[in-house]
């Protein structure tokens, strides 16, 4: 019996490649990369369709990959994790030049303009 597949697809997977320039999120390193997941997929894998969507996903080294879960606080601040309820569209997340994007389910990485007072 095969197993069910509980990860993005390749065609995900090459979008968020390309959106995230190559590179790590955290520490721009091009090398040893691997798709981190920002609201954590949970046991078994995730029933929510969007979980394996660009929006959730993030080219990551395995180093920050492992970073993310070893200090929460500051990777929630940056948007490389997320807390259930929010959803992923929602929260903005820093990249290596400091930037800030809100990430789309079609991999597209959109500036924010901040809101006139």
């Amino acid at each position: 019996m095969a197993r069910r597949r509980t990860g993005p697809t390749d065609v995900v997977k090459a979008m968020v490649y390309d959106r995230d320039g190559g590179a790590c999120v955290r520490c721009g390193a091009l090398e040893n990369l691997t798709v981190h997941h920002r609201v954590n997929r949970g046991m078994g894998g995730a029933r929510e369709p969007w979980i394996n969507q660009a929006h959730n996903l993030l080219t990551a080294c395995t180093v920050c990959n492992g970073w993310f879960e070893d200090n929460p606080r500051e990777s929630y601040e940056a948007g490389w994790k997320v807390r259930r309820p929010q959803l992923p569209g929602e929260v903005l997340v820093r990249y290596p030049d400091g930037s800030q994007y809100r990430l789309t389910p079609d991999g597209v990485r959109a500036t924010t303009v901040a809101a006139a007072r």
